[in-house]
């Protein structure tokens, strides 16, 4: 018999992807609350650091994958 986690169910998975985004939401919120004395003026824009923050996630992932083919070896490499 297969043991079932608690990640197996949906259920529990669009629970935490819930609470995931109600916390991205409070955060992006609370930084409406706070001034920042920026350097750039674009560093005052609502929500920058955020969206800053995911933009420069999705683009390391992106590259990270371009690396992938530059640096991969075939299978066998080290049997030969």
């Amino acid at each position: 018999m297969k043991k079932k986690y608690w990640l197996d169910e949906r259920r529990n998975v669009m629970r935490l992807i819930w609470f995931f985004a109600a916390l991205c939401v409070g955060v992006l919120v609370i930084d409406a609350g706070f001034h920042r004395h920026e350097e750039f003026f674009w560093e005052g824009w609502f929500g920058f650091y955020g969206f800053f923050g995911f933009i420069a996630c999705v683009v390391l992932v992106l590259a990270a994958k371009e690396l992938r083919r530059l640096v991969m070896r075939r299978e066998d490499h080290y049997d030969e």
